[in-house]
């Protein structure tokens, strides 16, 4: 076998498995004969079978997206200036790798070295071109979650390119805070709207208003909890989180003179003798 080129190829690249007729596998082949799919085994993919082929860097881009996206779903076109190989003139070397070499010192005595190869191959040059990427917001869609793109990332001219990932990162709201698919809010209302009550509408992140009426004393720090009104389950848009509502009272922040003081009884016609008082009290 070892005075034969060819056989010593496959010897030294495939064992003596390698030798027999018609045998065309690779390391990944024969490994896959005693254990198992390792790509499929480990969560890998077809691209990760074959570590022989050479791969480009995968590239994360952080894409910055809106509250009201997250609520209503969108997409986004992305301008990707993409380096692509093309053929240009003259030759190169490619595939390079190891291989043993063997050497007669003798009768019966043979060296065996290792010594790098390489093929030749048309050589090409890098041209950038101008792509343009739709990335589908989905509804719901989590904070660190990542949309892959196939092939999209570093090229590499001797083997694949790498991957683009768009990486979603949910710019922070002037209205409304995220916690998991519930939203949180503040309203500030009056001190006579929070001993008398209050009837008032809460624009949403797609413009629909969410009614809010109390009709009883509402203390600062008090939450309201308005089921459905929250975002969309990623996994399942039917399912929505709360919209968790926060009362501040805005009391006043200088002594009422007495026309103010009379004022601001006047306008308590349902909060009885005892809240006039608190309010003539400030």
């Amino acid at each position: 076998v070892l005075s034969d080129e060819e056989k010593r190829k496959q010897y030294d690249a495939y064992g003596e498995e390698g030798l027999k007729d018609g045998h065309q596998s690779s390391h990944g082949d024969i490994f896959s004969h005693f254990f198992g799919d390792f790509g499929f085994m480990f969560g890998g993919n077809p691209r990760q079978q074959d570590r022989n082929i050479p791969r480009g860097s995968d590239i994360i881009v952080d894409l910055e997206v809106t509250l009201e996206e997250v609520y209503s779903g969108n997409f986004v076109e992305v301008v990707r200036n993409k380096p692509v190989a093309r053929q240009a003139p003259g030759k190169r070397k490619c595939n390079c790798r190891q291989e043993m070499r063997t050497t007669q010192l003798g009768p019966g005595r043979f060296q065996m070295t290792q010594e790098v190869v390489c093929d030749e191959c048309p050589n090409v040059k890098l041209v950038n071109e101008e792509r343009t990427l739709e990335v589908e917001i989905e509804p719901g869609v989590r904070d660190g979650m990542e949309y892959p793109f196939i092939g999209e990332g570093e090229p590499h001219v001797d083997g694949e390119p790498g991957d683009l990932r768009f990486r979603i990162k949910v710019l922070k709201h002037p209205v409304f805070e995220r916690r998991g698919d519930d939203l949180y809010t503040n309203v500030t209302i009056s001190l006579v709207e929070a001993l008398t009550g209050f009837e008032m509408d809460i624009s949403h992140l797609d413009g629909h208003k969410v009614h809010v009426a109390r009709d009883k004393i509402t203390k600062p720090g008090a939450k309201l909890w308005k089921k459905g009104e929250g975002l969309p389950n990623f996994d399942n848009n039917n399912i929505k989180g709360s919209l968790i509502i926060t009362f501040d009272v805005e009391f006043p922040k200088e002594q009422l003179t007495p026309e103010q003081r009379e004022g601001e009884c006047s306008e308590l016609p349902r909060a009885g003798k005892n809240l006039a008082q608190l309010i003539q009290g400030l």
